[in-house]
């Protein structure tokens, strides 16, 4: 299960004229990456044997014994915010929760939450690849039997640096994972408890085209790129309870509580190579969502003018601002746990 890169626009538009879901799906399973030692170990992608590759490394640190049970949110930049809190409106059904005027909160059903924050191109936390104008930022995860002191104390004892930040009874703290990347540690009391009320109905941006009536049930995974896949791994896992389901040499796959799964993508440190800068990306999301048929959401999405390339149960399409969204089927079933 292991997932793959948004290929080259001479494939999208190749794959877009396949007829029918059989030769499209057989393309998706044939033709797109799924991890440098997809083609085998020992090759120019993947140059250690399969023992090198896949051996574990020393813990970053000892285990916290925290349990994720909640995402809290993830965080988007833009340049132009409502633009793209309008299409995931329409496309897959989020429902608003607050707009001020520089930033919008969606509900992603009742399970999670999506910040999409305006920006400038000059003042991006995190630098977006060329050609696009939104990023992720951060995430942020609800953690077990929460006291601030103690967190704070495990954190420092792990060598983080904690910034508190509350808001009446919600209490959390920022620290930075291997690569600088920001993460946030929640209490359970902002927005995973408002999603308990009911959610805004109207928005003030026109939606882009009709709604789908689909809904947003499942987070099949994060696509997240790092400079060390081995050594992230071991820092969610031990930090936040995330089980590692496979090192397949070039990425682990961990499996977030029930929330879904997150695919830790990059360097094997085992490989001798010149030494590269420290950094985070998450390039794309995939969410899983209900009612599934294929032909239908392929139809879907071409029929609102976007691109419907597939993917193994899924397919890759792009927001106004350039992210690369794959919408999947609800497979919770398939979890590699």
């Amino acid at each position: 299960m292991p997932r793959n890169s948004h290929p080259a626009s001479f494939q999208r538009r190749a794959i877009l004229q396949l007829s029918g879901m059989a030769a499209a799906l057989a393309f998706g399973r044939t033709a797109l990456a799924q991890g440098l030692c997809s083609d085998g170990y020992g090759q120019p992608r993947c140059p250690l044997s399969r023992e090198a590759a896949t051996a574990p490394i020393p813990p970053v640190f000892a285990p916290t014994g925290w349990k994720t049970t909640a995402l809290e949110s993830i965080a988007f930049e833009m340049e132009d915010y409502q633009q793209e809190a309008a299409f995931y409106i329409a496309l897959l059904g989020w429902k608003l929760r607050s707009d001020d005027g520089t930033q919008a909160v969606l509900d992603i059903g009742d399970w999670g939450s999506a910040i999409f924050r305006q920006v400038t191109r000059d003042t991006y936390a995190v630098p977006p690849p060329q050609g696009r104008r939104v990023v992720v930022s951060s995430f942020a995860f609800v953690i077990d039997s929460w006291d601030a002191n103690r967190v704070a104390a495990e954190l420092q004892k792990r060598g983080m640096k904690p910034i508190a930040f509350t808001s009446g009874a919600f209490e959390s703290f920022f620290v930075k994972d291997p690569d600088g990347w920001k993460l946030q540690i929640c209490n359970g009391l902002g927005l995973a408890q408002s999603r308990r009320t009911a959610a805004n109905t109207g928005f003030a941006k026109p939606l882009p085209f009709g709604p789908t009536g689909w809904r947003t049930e499942w987070l099949d995974h994060l696509s997240f790129h790092v400079s060390n896949y081995k050594a992230s791994a071991s820092f969610y896992s031990n930090l936040l309870g995330w089980v590692p389901t496979y090192d397949e040499g070039s990425q682990n796959e961990l499996a977030i509580a029930d929330i879904g799964n997150i695919l830790v993508r990059g360097g094997n440190p085992f490989v001798s190579s010149p030494a590269v800068p420290r950094k985070a990306v998450l390039d794309h999301i995939c969410f899983g969502i209900a009612p599934w048929d294929a032909d239908a959401v392929r139809a879907a999405l071409l029929s609102r003018g976007l691109p419907a390339l597939p993917d193994l149960h899924s397919f890759h399409t792009q927001t106004p601002n350039g992210f690369n969204l794959q919408i999947g089927s609800l497979i919770r079933h398939g979890r590699l746990t």
